[in-house]
């Protein structure tokens, strides 16, 4: 038996963002019976314990006080401690601990010989350019980029969720490049042949293909403030329908002042869709989808986009690139949107492009493609 420890989502099924999707899909896609997953849950509810999903799922709480930013630090700490221990004190075999995330610091340095002496292989997936994220303050990116050379320098393996994630590290750390591997995260063909979709297009206001639409965290650097100036400025009579976590962001109120969105009767946003089948429908009705994320490796939002939509408007940035390719349009500069969505001629013709995408995303991201990959590490 395989023993694989998770460390650094906020949990298995929990509706938050990309780690939790990846590591959800991860262990329901993973059709081993002989590697068991164990998976960190964050809580601030101490009496919860753990629980078991099934034979091969097991998810551990780990208690920590809520202390705004600092308690995600502080739970991945204890979270691979707990794990550390709880392979000792088993004696676990064929175990390996992987970190989502750049928050250990200096630990896996630290705990480099107990994990050794146990066996167990440590891997660590970077995510994006974290010290690059916008809602970090000075300090904390230091903090990201002195605990990136010490995180990727003594774990066993780097988990690149992009290419460009992966030539960055070889680039910058050339005495790594024997430990990093491309794994890009999968996507889940969702069947909605039994789904009435005109009720939940009904249930959000909208209508087959009178929307754009943007899904995505509500933070800077997924540019929600550039697409929504240049799509004002535009011509296009549709909507743009923004999915975001509007009741856990603070920087919604931000948004709305630095755009005077509310001026604009065509700009609606919706509070989070976490149900699946609901979210497949609005990507799918959309006339197009427009990605503004800018920092971070293979995206779950824009894999899944790809798989649905018929037209896919990505921010120019390598991470977006390596997935879109050629199927897709894109933006950077101010301007450059509305230009796009001033021509709707242009846009029409090239919603082919949405055949070539979705069979990009068969072609290479599926969960059955991922999974094998997984395979090879998990030996």
């Amino acid at each position: 038996m395989k023993h694989v420890f998770i460390v650094g989502a906020r949990g298995y099924h929990y509706n938050y963002g990309g780690w939790e999707t990846f590591v959800s899909n991860l262990v329901d896609h993973y059709d081993d019976k002989n590697t068991k997953f164990y998976i960190s849950m964050y809580t601030d509810d101490e009496s919860l314990k753990e629980y078991s999903v099934s034979d091969n799922i097991t998810v551990t709480p780990i208690y920590v006080k809520n202390r705004g930013s600092i308690k995600m630090f502080i739970y991945s700490l204890k979270a691979y401690k707990y794990y550390l221990k709880f392979i000792g004190d088993n004696r676990l075999k064929n175990s390996y601990i992987y970190v989502l995330g750049l928050k250990l610091f200096n630990y896996l340095w630290l705990k480099e010989k107990v994990a050794k002496k146990l066996g167990t292989k440590v891997f660590v997936n970077p995510d994006g350019l974290e010290w690059m994220r916008s809602k970090w303050s000075y300090p904390i990116k230091k903090f990201f980029l002195l605990s990136e050379r010490l995180m990727l320098k003594h774990c066993d393996k780097i988990i690149c969720d992009g290419l460009g994630i992966q030539e960055y590290v070889n680039n910058k750390y050339p005495k790594l490049k024997d430990k990093t591997v491309y794994i890009a995260y999968g996507y889940e063909d969702i069947d909605l042949s039994k789904v009435n979709e005109k009720i939940i297009l009904d249930e959000y206001g909208l209508s087959t293909n009178d929307y754009c639409l943007m899904v995505g965290r509500c933070v800077p650097e997924n540019n929600y403030e550039l697409v929504i100036k240049d799509f004002m400025n535009s011509n296009l009579s549709k909507k743009l329908v923004i999915v975001t976590n509007l009741s856990s962001s603070s920087y919604y109120d931000e948004i709305r002042k630095n755009t005077l969105c509310d001026n604009d009767d065509r700009i609606i946003f919706i509070d989070g869709v976490y149900d699946k089948e609901e979210l497949a429908v609005i990507r799918k009705n959309a006339y197009l989808y427009i990605h503004g994320h800018s920092v971070g490796g293979t995206n779950p939002s824009l894999i899944e986009a790809l798989s649905l939509t018929d037209l896919n408007i990505l921010y120019d940035v390598c991470f977006n690139k390596d997935i879109g390719l050629d199927t897709c349009l894109y933006f950077k500069d101010s301007g450059s949107l509305t230009k796009l969505l001033n021509d709707e001629e242009f846009l029409n013709k090239q919603k082919k492009l949405g055949i070539f995408a979705k069979k990009r995303v068969r072609d290479n991201f599926t969960w059955s493609i991922i999974i094998d990959k997984y395979k090879k590490i998990f030996k």
